[in-house]
């Protein structure tokens, strides 16, 4: 009897060192693995933002190529954790970087500060970051990639501080909340009423029309279209296996990403509710791309097509609608979003760059109550269809 319990106890033991060592190994010490190429970085910095240490992850086989400065969404969704997964190709042509923001992933601290959380700070973050960068790879600019609440500090920043950068990618762009949240309650009622169950059907009336006030109302709105197909690309099952394989995060960091992604754009709420960009950004002094998919509902395609058939963009303004993807192009389709960054990145780091050409690719100026449908086949630039509802 001894003998045997002592065998178990072994056996425990060496279970226990696996199931360490395997913790250890990819939550304990957090770090990027190495990158192959002619003049490759790899590294995993803290640095002093706005008053706050805040972390971000540089990855790229060449340091010659131009510096690409992604802007997660949420607040709070950061893409640091998943980047490699699905978007590591972008590591040939460009040196990556991804910042955990203020209050999200590695950079949500504990007795953090909520009341930090206001655009103008959070583009005086991105200021700090960009400068940070333009003195490290001795640049004069950087291209800045937003995606959703990305995309709508970026446009912010960019109109505030061209000389910055090459130009501006916007994945996903959020343009007018209550325009927006009308267009998505029209398609989720329609959806709810042909596909959903009773269950669902009673949770969408109970929600009611927005204008939503309250946040939380916000998000199970929210919730409801990713159901349905209207926001996310890829399952949270999916996503959280890949995040959690990420060697760059350790386990405090998960708990960190998990209560910035619970708390979102909460704290700003009052603030960026009620977005305007039409408004607010009515004109750019950078080039600027449109990246958005055809079955968007978070941030309708339709918007984004007026937004960018009205912007003043001296510099140029296009628009790329991709097939078959919905919130999350750079998830849903990878090699097609990695095909058009590498068509930007020709243009701003390439000869016969036009700085003074202004593009416009849907005659759209309506997006009421009407519906549309996309020229089929292509990704791209596209036209618009009228269907009527």
């Amino acid at each position: 009897m001894t003998f045997g319990r002592r065998r178990w106890f072994q056996l425990f033991l060496v279970i226990g060192l696996l199931v360490g060592g395997l913790a250890l190994w990819y939550g304990g010490w957090p770090r990027t693995p190495v990158v192959r190429g002619p003049d490759p970085v790899a590294e995993l910095l803290k640095l002093e933002i706005g008053g706050l240490e805040q972390w971000i992850l540089i990855r790229g086989e060449d340091r010659p190529n131009p510096i690409l400065l992604w802007l997660h969404g949420g607040p709070g969704a950061t893409q640091m954790p998943v980047h490699r997964a699905y978007n590591q190709a972008l590591e040939k042509d460009f040196v990556v970087v991804h910042w955990d923001q203020r209050g999200a992933g590695k950079s949500n601290h504990g007795g953090f500060r909520e009341e930090t959380m206001t655009l103008d700070r959070f583009v005086e973050d991105v200021r700090e970051v960009t400068a940070y960068l333009t003195d490290r790879f001795d640049r004069d600019h950087i291209l800045l990639v937003g995606h959703s609440w990305g995309a709508l500090l970026g446009m912010h920043t960019v109109a505030r501080h061209p000389n910055d950068y090459l130009g501006f990618v916007s994945v996903a762009q959020p343009v007018h909340a209550d325009r927006a949240d009308l267009l998505s309650h029209e398609w989720l009622e329609r959806q709810v009423t042909e596909f959903g169950s009773e269950t669902e059907r009673e949770e969408f009336d109970a929600l009611g029309p927005p204008p939503f006030q309250a946040h939380t109302d916000y998000v199970a709105f929210a919730h409801m279209k990713d159901r349905f197909g209207g926001s996310m690309d890829r399952s949270m099952q999916e996503l959280t296996w890949r995040a959690l394989r990420a060697t760059e995060y350790s386990w405090l960091d998960y708990r960190r990403w998990l209560e910035g992604a619970n708390r979102g754009s909460g704290p700003m709420w009052d603030e960026i509710g009620q977005h305007d960009l039409f408004s607010r950004v009515p004109a750019v002094q950078v080039p600027v791309w449109f990246i958005v998919g055809e079955r968007d509902y978070n941030t309708p395609a339709v918007l984004v097509a007026e937004y960018h058939e009205k912007l003043e963009a001296s510099r140029g303004a296009h628009l790329i609608v991709m097939e078959g993807v919905s919130h999350t192009p750079h998830l849903g389709d990878p090699e097609a979003f990695h095909a058009e960054l590498r068509k930007v990145r020709s243009k701003v780091a390439g000869p016969g760059f036009s700085r003074d050409v202004k593009t416009y690719a849907i005659p759209c100026r309506s997006a009421s109550t009407e519906t549309f449908s996309f020229v089929p086949g292509t990704v791209g630039w596209l036209g618009w269809a009228r269907t009527g509802r």
